[in-house]
């Protein structure tokens, strides 16, 4: 593995986790609304195929590459409700490690900052280990992650990856 490993972060309202096969079960009823998957694309996945999915993310890629992928379980403190995923895929850079962030929340728990909470943690705990750069891949339809974007300090840039503009902080 390649950069820091994900550790548990806390905010005022959330637990980040690092993620596990074992979320799966209550990730499948996160995940389960076809809206959510407007800007993300795909369907929810059956309980199977998601555990595999986190068996693999767990995993981490192939020792050969150079990336660390970072995934973690956003869960709300005051009952332990899973909310949402936020993940990082850090990279070596020019002037250092780089990170491409991305958040997904639950339908049910959107509006409620949740996106913006989490992914500031995760941005902040990556900085502390090192991450210099940012960056953000976002469907250029998808507002309330663009204003997440803005609030951890992104910019859009002329850049597309997916279809997706890309948002970076420098």
């Amino acid at each position: 593995m390649f950069g820091p490993i994900a550790a548990p972060v806390q905010t005022q309202r959330l637990l980040l986790e690092p993620l596990g096969a074992h979320h799966a079960e209550e990730m499948t009823q996160v995940l389960d609304d076809l809206r959510l998957h407007d800007f993300i694309g795909g369907a929810p996945l059956p309980l199977g195929e998601l555990r595999a999915r986190y068996q693999r993310l767990a995993a981490g890629p192939a020792p050969f590459h150079q990336e660390g992928w970072l995934n973690w379980i956003a869960r709300r403190r005051r009952d332990a409700q899973a909310v949402g995923t936020v993940q990082a895929t850090v990279t070596p850079g020019v002037d250092g490690l780089s990170a491409s962030v991305a958040w997904v929340i639950g339908t049910h728990y959107q509006g409620f900052g949740f996106a913006t909470e989490a992914a500031a943690a995760v941005t902040g705990w990556l900085r502390g280990h090192g991450v210099t750069a940012l960056s953000a891949s976002i469907h250029p339809a998808n507002a309330a992650s663009a204003a997440v974007a803005r609030k951890l300090g992104l910019r859009p840039t002329g850049d597309l990856a997916d279809g997706e503009i890309v948002w970076r902080d420098r």
